[in-house]
Formats: C-alpha cells, structure tokens, sequence
C-alpha cells in the first residue's frame, strides 16, 4: 500500500533528493556527531598544552590565520602535525580493525594481533636499516610486508576455505615468528641505527612531520573511500559466504580486496609513526556498542580511533610523569580490554 510507513524497528534519518534516498540510523549520526566533536575539544586543548602555553583564543586565531610570528609557528608548524596525524593515523587503525573484525566476523581479528603489523614493521625495518630510505619509500616496504605477511598468513589458514579462528591462530603464531626476527634486525644494526628503530618500533608520532602527514593522509583518505565502497558486501559476509554469495557478492575478490585496504591502511601507519597498538582492536568494538548496530560499522569506527589515538597521545605527552611513545599507552589500555574481552568470552563459552 502506498502511503504508508515502514518501520524498521529504530529511528532513521532519510534524506531525498529527487529519486534518490538514503537512509540512516539516527543514534549512529549522533555518536559520530559527538565524537567529532569531542576530537576537535581534544586537539585544542593538545595544541594548547606544552611547554609553551597557549589560550584558546590563541590557538583558534593562529589556525584561521589571525595569528603570526612565535604562535602561530608552535601551533601550525610545531604541533599541528602531530594533532592531524593522531586523528588521521587514528582513523585508519579503527577502519583496518573494523574491516578485518567484520569480514573474520571475530572481535579478536586485529591486524596487530593476527601479524600484519608485525609484518609491515619488518618491510619497514629492512628499509630503515639497509637504505635508511624516504617516508615514500617506507611506505612502500611497509605495504609490501604486510601483504607478504597476510599472503602467508592467509595460505597457512586456508583448508577448505579461510575460518577466522584458524586464520587469527596461525597470525598469532606469524606475528611471534616476526616479534623475533624484528629483534633479531635491530640487535645485528649499527647502535644509533638501532636505538633510533626501536624507539620508532614503540609507536610514537614525535618525529612526524608535515610531509608525513600530507602524503600519508592522501593514502589513507583514497583507502577509507575504497573502505566506503566495500562496505556493504563487507557487511553481507557477516552473514558467511554462502549467504552472501547468494545475495550476488563475489566473496574471493570482495575478501582479498578488503584484505588490501585493511593491510594497506596498517601499512602506512606503520611507516610514518611504527606499529601503534591496539587502536584497531579496541576502536570498532567500542564504536559499535555505542552506536548499537548489530554489526561493525566504519564511520564510528574511524572515529573512535581518531579519537582514541589523539586521546593517548596526549595523556604520553602531558600527563605521564616522562613524555612517552603513543604506544605504549595504548598497549597499556588495549591490553586491559584485550584481557577483558578474553575473560568475557570464556565466561560466555563455559
């Protein structure tokens, strides 16, 4: 009947234009909402706090461009950086963990749990260390040991198709296999070669610049739209291959595509700041129990880890008793959850 509404069971938000519409769950626009701006408060009150201490004011005026000489170098040239690079660094994270969650349909399949972190910090680190190259070029053997890594890990899981328990197994295994090898690098490196590479392998955004940032960014924002196009058949193979092969989704090209954007996105973190822990894990499960969607979603995710990333950051550099990497505060965080959810997990099984 025409006329009529449908009710789809909680409050959406239906734009039209013309004969196109789209709908969208209200409490999933309002989460994000809420998180942007709890960002923005975050990244003011970052570029506020230091040793230099800057007003509000201050720091709205230098970012419009009201603001010249020593200001306006600390806020745009000295800490902007840093800020945008834990918001967009933080956003790839929640999305590769999203993706890698929703399409192994297992809340542990984080890309530093399940290795291609690890794997990407070893094409990095064997950058660093025999031709101490670029930013692009640690792009470049970041990804490439990422993808080596998920093509390993992903042959050694197959039998009878890709299971995401036997998948995450055999990353877990991968990923101590090359904890050791990464080490193994740094000690046969010369010293100050290797003080500088495991400093950086803690994951820490210190010596980000804006070059870093305009390059990794441009990756990342055409790897979060290609996560965009994906994201509906990457929702229907929650529901397991076979239903959506019947909803007309091509499961091997969807997977191993959604298995490019999530390493790729690992990747080009990695490169620029090393393996920051735990934000893909941790993001998308939040994210998704403050939405409520019945699956994992990529906007709140994104979101969530560009807020939580930000939000480490920050605590590392002002609230510590020592300015320390982001990394280790979000293995201290993201370690807490992990074991959390493991116990949960284990009370729901017995």
């Amino acid at each position: 009947m025409t006329g009529q509404r449908v009710d789809f069971g909680r409050r959406v938000l239906v734009l039209r234009r013309r004969r196109f519409a789209v709908r969208l769950d209200r409490r999933p626009v309002v989460v994000c909402a809420v998180l942007v701006l709890a960002a923005a408060g975050t990244a003011v009150l970052a570029l506020m706090t230091g040793s230099y201490q800057i007003g509000p004011g201050q720091v709205i005026s230098a970012l419009t461009g009201g603001e010249t000489g020593l200001v306006h170098d600390i806020v745009v040239e000295w800490r902007l950086p840093r800020v945008a690079a834990a918001l967009v660094f933080g956003a790839a994270l929640g999305v590769s963990g999203a993706v890698f969650q929703s399409m192994l349909r297992n809340p542990l399949a984080d890309p530093g749990i399940i290795g291609f972190s690890q794997g990407s910090y070893t094409g990095a680190l064997v950058v660093i260390l025999v031709v101490d190259g670029t930013y692009a070029q640690l792009v470049g053997g970041a990804v490439l040991g990422g993808m080596a890594t998920a093509v390993v890990v992903y042959l050694l899981a197959h039998r009878r198709g890709v299971q995401g328990f036997r998948l995450i197994t055999v990353g877990i295994g991968l990923s101590a296999m090359l904890d050791s090898l990464n080490t193994w690098l740094i000690l046969k490196a010369d010293l100050e070669v290797a003080m500088a590479a495991a400093a950086w392998g803690a994951g820490s955004l210190n010596g980000v610049s804006w070059d870093q940032v305009v390059l990794g960014g441009s990756c990342i924002i055409v790897l979060l739209l290609l996560a965009g196009v994906l994201s509906r058949p990457m929702r229907q193979l929650e529901l397991g291959d076979d239903a959506a092969a019947s909803q007309g989704v091509r499961v091997p090209s969807v997977r191993l595509a959604l298995i490019v954007v999530g390493v790729a996105l690992t990747a080009t973190v990695t490169a620029a700041s090393g393996p920051i822990a735990f934000i893909s894990l941790v993001a998308p499960q939040i994210a998704r129990r403050l939405a409520r969607t019945a699956g994992i979603t990529l906007a709140p995710a994104a979101f969530v880890g560009a807020l939580l990333c930000l939000a480490a950051d920050y605590i590392a550099q002002h609230i510590a008793p020592t300015p320390l990497p982001v990394g280790i505060i979000t293995v201290v965080l993201g370690g807490g959850y992990l074991g959390r959810l493991l116990f949960t997990e284990v009370r729901r099984r017995i």
